[in-house]
């Protein structure tokens, strides 16, 4: 036991080593984070779902600027705002899958609604952009581009599968009237996938630039998402059925 108990000592130890400053930061901060999650999500409080959600979306999107600029690290503080834009903007879609598509639900969660979308969901897509991206990043970093991509393309599926698949127990969103596989709707899992790796790819060319090409390349990522979404709706709802 001891001798077991030193080498999980080693090997938690050589791994934390291994991490820069910047990875052992995210990595402290999402694991404090999603802790905290948990525990206000299922803990019996007063506030509804969406009240809390919304609390905690606040709160993710406070921490992360605040963290860059207590540690004076410029690439945290530029990840986190492309992130957000790219979450506000996320809007749209979700809007047009709930409302036109009446695909996507957002139930009365007591949180205020944007169009037919709780509003937390305009900054609850920052969580796994920034961690998608980070990731990726950190994957090019050690080892190549090719490597970075099919990192970014596994952790999307986890991330954004993992949530359809578990979230709509809050209650959260959910879907309906599509091909499901348990409460994963089928039509939209290669579009979320794209999204992470064009958010990736976005990301990667505009990080050294000026603030001010963020939103069009978050704009030209939600675009690309919206219409990815459609075009799987259309071929898995609409053409197989045929």
């Amino acid at each position: 036991m001891a001798l077991g108990s030193s080498l999980d000592r080693r090997l938690g130890g050589s791994f934390l080593e291994r991490l820069q400053d910047n990875e052992k930061d995210a990595l402290i901060i999402h694991a404090v984070f999603a802790a905290f999650c948990v525990f206000m999500l299922i803990v019996p409080v007063h506030p509804k779902i969406g009240v809390r959600l919304l609390a905690l979306v606040i709160l993710y999107n406070l921490i992360m600027p605040l963290w860059g600029l207590i540690r004076r690290d410029r690439s945290l503080i530029q990840l986190w705002l492309f992130a957000l834009i790219l979450s506000l903007l996320q809007v749209f879609p979700d809007w047009f899958l709930s409302h036109q598509l009446g695909v996507l639900v957002f139930p009365d969660d007591g949180c205020f609604k944007i169009g037919t979308v709780s509003g937390y969901m305009a900054g609850l897509w920052a969580v796994p952009i920034f961690i998608i991206v980070f990731i990726g990043e950190r994957v090019y970093i050690r080892h190549s581009k090719p490597a970075a991509y099919g990192a970014v393309a596994l952790i999307s599926l986890i991330i954004f599968v993992g949530s359809e698949q578990t979230l709509w127990m809050l209650p959260s969103w959910y879907a309906q009237n599509v091909l499901m596989i348990g409460h994963v709707a089928v039509y939209i899992i290669v579009p979320e996938i794209l999204l992470g790796l064009a958010a990736y790819f976005a990301y990667q060319h505009v990080t050294r630039l000026s603030h001010w090409y963020k939103f069009p390349a978050a704009f030209s990522v939600m675009l690309f998402y919206l219409g990815s979404a459609v075009f799987f709706y259309f071929l898995i709802e609409k053409i197989t059925i045929l």
